[in-house]
């Protein structure tokens, strides 16, 4: 279950964030998980739920917004993949470039 380390390291990254803002609480933390990232967000959520026990995300509520699978091919396509084929919608070559929905983002904290 790799969500727990990936929650250890959000949990630290949003932790330093408010220390270097001099906030003292975490309220909101706003993700964002790509399709192919390989994170279970229901396991994501409960480690989360978890390892913010004692931390300054303690009463934080967790956003998880998902991000798609999109890619880019020399014929000119780029856009938003349906995630089952890796070949160019348009000209079905297997050459795609995976442009986003591989990736884990925080987007954005609400501090006090």
């Amino acid at each position: 279950m790799h969500e727990l380390s990936i929650v250890a390291a959000l949990i630290e990254l949003c932790e330093d964030s408010a220390r270097e803002q001099n906030a003292t609480k975490i309220g909101e933390i706003y993700t964002k998980i790509g399709v192919l990232s390989g994170i279970d967000k229901e396991q994501f959520r409960l480690c989360f739920e978890s390892f913010k026990q004692g931390t300054m995300c303690e009463n934080a509520t967790l956003f998880m917004q998902d991000e798609p699978l999109c890619g880019e091919c020399a014929c000119g396509f780029c856009g938003e993949l349906d995630g089952r084929s890796f070949y160019c919608p348009k000209c079905k070559a297997n050459t795609l470039k995976i442009t986003a929905g591989e990736e884990f983002y925080l987007m954005r904290l609400v501090m006090e």
